[in-house]
């Protein structure tokens, strides 16, 4: 006797890393807008190696619900926590969201309506367009730091948009896959590799304003992470010269 499979119509992404404190929370909201709005989604929930017990309550969370907790093992960073949660996703399409929900779950509706209407690859939450909502602000050291990233982004990438680091995107799971299973930045950078890959490899990318409101405690470190940032995306570039992204290629050499 056989058996239909179906699959979800979403599949929501949240890299987690010490989060139990908010990401319960932020678990109960994605239910309540899901059940609200009649959206078939599974949760999944990528433990990055917490050292607290983000998995034990975000799978406690999760019970009676489609969604799962997927381990990392270790902590291997944001970047790669993300590609995980896409390549293991069932659903039609993909949304990438932080734990803390800076950008409130109900966006979802905004960036669904601009990818399904305009049938797009990727649709990007943007908190540096005009229409943006940023109700609560980053200090001014990491807006300063923010901005200055993208200027650098914007110069050795040429990518247009003005906010590639917002946690909230949505994406088509079978047209971006192929990129996913080559990207390689395991750290705060993937969103660059990934809107680079888009637009060298001819995939469709909008960003909508969204609704902000920062949360504190970013795993974003202001001494470390910006150099690395950069070393990160200056790497990419390379590997697209030479060709290492290619279909004939492997995906070696993660950092």
């Amino acid at each position: 006797m056989s058996s239909t499979f179906t699959r979800p119509y979403l599949s929501i992404v949240i890299p987690a890393y010490n989060e139990e404190e908010r990401l319960v929370a932020s678990l109960g909201m994605m239910a309540s807008y899901l059940d609200a709005a009649g959206i078939d989604a599974e949760i999944l929930v990528v433990d990055d190696g917490s050292k607290d017990a983000t998995a034990v309550l975000a799978a406690k969370a999760l019970s009676g619900r489609s969604g799962r907790v997927i381990r990392n093992g270790e902590n291997r960073g944001k970047g790669y926590s993300v590609r995980h949660g896409v390549l293991e996703a069932r659903g039609r399409f993909v949304l990438l969201t932080d734990a803390d929900l800076s950008t409130p779950i109900d966006d979802h509706a905004r960036l669904a309506a601009v990818i399904r209407d305009r049938d797009l690859d990727v649709v990007i939450g943007s908190r540096a367009l005009p229409e943006s909502d940023v109700q609560v602000r980053q200090g001014w050291l990491r807006q300063t730091m923010g901005r200055s990233f993208n200027t650098f982004i914007r110069a050795a990438t040429g990518l247009p948009f003005r906010d590639t680091q917002c946690g909230f995107k949505l994406m088509d799971r079978e047209r971006v896959k192929p990129l996913f299973e080559k990207m390689v930045v395991n750290r705060f950078a993937f969103d660059v590799e990934l809107l680079f890959l888009c637009e060298r490899f001819g995939l469709s990318v909008v960003d909508v304003p969204v609704t902000w409101r920062n949360a504190g405690g970013s795993k974003v470190s202001i001494l470390g992470d910006p150099l690395n940032m950069i070393v990160d995306v200056l790497r990419v570039r390379w590997r697209f010269r030479r060709g290492l992204y290619n279909p004939e290629t492997g995906a070696a050499g993660a950092s």
